[in-house]
């Protein structure tokens, strides 16, 4: 019971700190601006960098990105102090995501988890991390979508999941991210069709 106890706090302390708000916390902060009320809105680093400028969009990114990299390290430390089940760290990491997704911080309306998902799978599989990355920077070359990259990557993650060489659990958890992010992106799909999305004009 108090393993339990224990992994349950692990799950909250990955959903709390998915939940800091970077992208508010830099834009209030250092810009004395609330960039969800500017751009589209969205509490991540692409909004961030259209509101705040280059410089506070890789901020936010990085610190999104590392969100769920300290919570995956650190499930995993205590896990194997505590002697807790290993796949705690994949569970954790999962809910990290979520509370980016849903910050109980910022109103339940957060970001859309690309950063904090690709630091997830940077914990998991680094080379596959890095076909994700590699895929969505040539989708994006050709397109001009940070959306249509995003979702493009996430469903060639979710297609090479089943194949890798992990827990179940982690599996699980991979698929249950890729499909929030996808989740999260829906309202750009909608823009896409109706050729009406925002395209960046830096690559």
């Amino acid at each position: 019971l108090v393993m339990k106890v224990y992994e349950i706090l692990l799950i909250l302390l990955g959903y709390l700190y998915g939940s800091i708000p970077f992208a508010l916390v830099i834009g209030k902060v250092f810009y004395n601006t609330d960039v969800r009320e500017s751009g589209s809105g969205n509490l991540g680093g692409t909004n961030a960098g259209r509101v705040l400028g280059k410089k506070a969009g890789i901020s936010v990114i990085i610190l999104d990105a590392l969100k769920a990299v300290l919570v995956y390290y650190i499930s995993y430390y205590i896990a194997g102090k505590l002697n807790l089940n290993p796949d705690i760290k994949y569970i954790a990491g999962l809910a990290c995501i979520f509370g980016h997704c849903y910050p109980i911080f910022a109103g339940f309306r957060g970001g859309k988890a690309v950063s904090t998902c690709l630091g997830y799978f940077l914990c998991i599989e680094p080379l596959y991390a890095i076909v994700a990355i590699v895929v969505f920077l040539s989708v994006l070359k050709i397109s001009k979508y940070v959306s249509l990259s995003s979702i493009s990557t996430s469903l060639i993650v979710l297609a090479i999941t089943p194949f890798l060489d992990l827990p179940l659990t982690a599996k699980i958890c991979m698929t249950f991210a890729v499909t929030l992010l996808v989740y999260r992106h829906k309202e750009n799909i909608k823009r896409i069709k109706n050729h009406t999305e925002s395209k960046i004009q830096w690559m």
